[in-house]
């Protein structure tokens, strides 16, 4: 038996809830012999009357009962899977995998969460804290979609890079330190510092500035998190050195408040990319996503 015409049983329905072929024919905007049709064509594909035609009312079999019956639930399934397809298309249901690294802080994250929410309801996050090189590995494998990265990264293959922001690095001092306007690699060096772990994209961007004054400083502790760091300095454990994040045109990272924030000297930027497959370019949920991710682009 060949499938059912979801328009010639939406055409059975209307006769059952209008009570004349005529009614329905108006109200579907179809001329009476198109109705007639339909139900002709419905009766002959399943070997069974469905209508029974009077002077002036049409009513159902029961197995015009039962097609009605089911018909509602097969029309209601065939409206949904036209809405998740035309949101799909709109960029407007999907899931994207997004890999971040530990240096984005946890303000920025949930603000950038906030924005895809108002502009793709329909999108969900699946968020992995990563390494900037375990990163770039899944998403060549394919089980990533998108990922922020730490600047510079090797392009291999069809992992795509490109610069998504830039932010400045500063000082992070306890409230009690008496301390200089602007924090030089020599007065840092001489000071309890903390920072990111040797194996990340910080701790090298952040060594490379004391090289540039011919220093080479151990840290007093060594944490890959953000929040943790700043928590020890609000502690009195000592000084970091962290990106200021400017979330949006409001300000600066409140992560920061009751801090001393000083700028370095000379200035020192984190740079951070966003990474993803060329083969997925066209991808409505990604592009999505990669719209709420320009709203946060810094030069």
């Amino acid at each position: 038996m060949r499938n059912l015409n979801l328009d010639q049983v939406q055409t059975l329905i209307a006769i059952a809830d209008l009570g004349t072929l005529a009614a329905a024919a108006q109200a579907l905007h179809l001329a009476p012999p198109t109705v007639s049709l339909h139900i002709s064509e419905l009766e002959s594909r399943l070997g069974a009357a469905l209508v029974v035609r009077g002077r002036r009312q049409a009513s159902l079999t029961p197995a015009g009962a039962a097609l009605v019956a089911g018909g509602r639930r097969l029309l209601a399934g065939a409206d949904e899977v036209v809405e998740q397809v035309r949101r799909r298309a709109q960029g407007l249901e999907g899931l994207v995998r997004l890999g971040t690294t530990a240096g984005v802080s946890a303000h920025l994250l949930p603000r950038l969460l906030d924005v895809l929410a108002r502009q793709s309801p329909g999108v969900d996050v699946a968020l992995d804290v990563l390494g900037s090189a375990e990163a770039m590995a899944r998403l060549a494998a394919g089980t990533l979609d998108l990922a922020i990265v730490a600047l510079p990264q090797a392009t291999a293959g069809q992992v795509q890079v490109v610069h998504w922001r830039s932010d400045p690095m500063v000082a992070l001092l306890p409230p009690g330190w008496e301390a200089p306007e602007r924090i030089s690699a020599e007065w840092l060096a001489a000071h309890r510092w903390m920072s990111f772990g040797p194996a990340t994209q910080m701790y090298r961007l952040i060594a490379a500035w004391f090289a540039q004054a011919g220093l080479s400083p151990r840290p007093r502790l060594e944490l890959n998190h953000p929040l943790a760091l700043r928590s020890l300095v609000a502690a009195g454990q000592g000084a970091a050195v962290l990106p200021l994040e400017q979330a949006d045109v409001t300000g600066g990272d409140p992560d920061n408040t009751g801090l001393q924030v000083c700028p370095l000297h000379p200035p020192l930027l984190r740079q951070l990319g966003l990474a993803r497959r060329a083969s997925e370019g066209h991808d409505a949920a990604i592009q999505s996503v990669l719209k709420a991710l320009e709203s946060f682009a810094s030069s």
